[in-house]
């Protein structure tokens, strides 16, 4: 099964929502870094080897036929030639929001030193070599990378295979830009920075298990 929609948009972009947005509108399974917790010990070392440029992409999306978020964000180019056919979807929001929403969540201290020993340390390596090895706390150069990452897809997607979404703007541009129905309910809100810290503080995962499917890839 290959990928039909690669998101190269980063995390806290509203990647959840869309995960569940999409497979909504039938393209399931759609990989986001909540397949990555829930499956571990499959996907934190096929992504290790990905990062060491030894990618299985057939085995890490085996099932799915949409990605979101990180990992798979890091990965767009060469995704976009592996799935030549696949639309690429970049999710955005106000830089300045986008991180303040990041050290909130995935990018706080207590979240940051959960990588910091083991395949963990190894796996969340590659992505901070994809934040080009920078302060991940700082705001001026976590502002410019965003920018700067939305600036290099759209110069590099075909605009025929490119949508630049903010989910605030609902259904309507993903669908037409997807060609499919549009759903008559709500566009999904999941994962907000008041829902992690709440699950964080309960001493949970980052990712409510009542949003996922029931079987992990």
């Amino acid at each position: 099964m290959a990928l039909k929609v690669i998101g190269s948009g980063l995390g806290r972009t509203g990647t959840l929502s869309t995960k569940l947005a999409l497979e909504q509108l039938g393209f399931t399974r759609c990989h986001h870094m909540a397949e990555v917790f829930m499956a571990a010990e499959k996907q934190v070392p096929l992504w290790i080897e990905a990062g060491n440029g030894n990618p299985d992409w057939d085995a890490i999306f085996d099932g799915c036929q949409a990605m979101v978020d990180h990992p798979g964000c890091a990965y767009w180019r060469e995704l976009m030639d592996y799935y030549p056919d696949a639309k690429v979807l970049h999710t955005v929001r106000d830089p300045d929001k986008w991180f303040d929403s990041t050290q909130a969540t995935i990018f706080s201290p207590d979240s940051l030193g959960r990588f910091a020993e083991g395949p963990a340390a190894a796996f969340f390596g590659h992505i901070r070599s994809f934040y080009e090895g920078g302060d991940m706390n700082d705001r001026a150069f976590m502002t410019d990378f965003f920018r700067r990452h939305t600036e290099r897809v759209v110069a590099t997607v075909p605009k025929d295979r490119l949508l630049v979404f903010n989910v605030a703007e609902g259904w309507e541009p993903l669908c037409t830009f997807l060609g499919v129905p549009t759903p008559d309910a709500p566009y999904p809100r999941e994962n907000s920075t008041e829902q992690f810290q709440s699950r964080a503080a309960a001493g949970q995962g980052p990712i409510d298990p009542s949003k996922m499917r029931a079987e992990p890839i």
